[in-house]
């Protein structure tokens, strides 16, 4: 956390973050309230009509526009923290060029899902990774071009094979 926070960002985040974020920040103490607070914040909303947490404004119109501009700006890192919904509609933008994941070795059940409906592939590579003491897997991946396959199938079907697909196409 302290690598992720230790260097200029601005946050990009849909209204539940936000509104859990901005109940809880702007009235805490240390080193990552004042990250937080000092950050400038967009917010991603059909709902508010402002915002009031310092340093916050509300993004217009379209949101993958407005981030796709916003990334064309001189300015720091944009981070998204939490906002699942937010995070399905810039993966399916193709925004996203990098994923910090943090895997927690429990099972919850259902629940929202990452890499959902309408999310484009994209290839990532690890960059860092790390293991905490409690068994948490901490990745950074950056965008790493398109998707490439490949296969464990010999370049000439074997007999079993052939029959297979024969038995396929019936």
């Amino acid at each position: 956390m302290g690598r992720a926070m230790g260097k200029p960002f601005d946050l990009v985040l849909g209204r539940r973050t936000y509104e859990i974020f901005a109940a809880h920040w702007p009235s805490a103490e240390g080193p990552a309230a004042d990250v937080l607070n000092d950050a400038t914040k967009y917010v991603a909303s059909r709902t508010l009509t402002e915002v009031d947490w310092q340093n916050s404004t509300l993004l217009e119109g379209d949101v993958a526009e407005a981030v796709s501009n916003l990334k064309k700006e001189d300015g720091p890192e944009l981070q998204v923290h939490g906002s699942s919904d937010l995070i399905q509609t810039l993966l399916a933008a193709d925004l996203v060029d990098a994923l910090g994941l943090k895997i927690y070795p429990v099972v919850v059940g259902p629940g929202k899902r990452l890499f959902g409906e309408g999310t484009i592939p994209a290839a990532f590579e690890l960059v860092e990774g790390k293991t905490s003491p409690s068994g948490v897997m901490v990745g950074t991946y950056r965008r790493a071009g398109q998707v490439r396959t490949g296969s464990f199938a010999h370049e000439e079907p074997t007999e079993a094979e052939k029959k297979r697909r024969e038995s396929i196409e019936g």
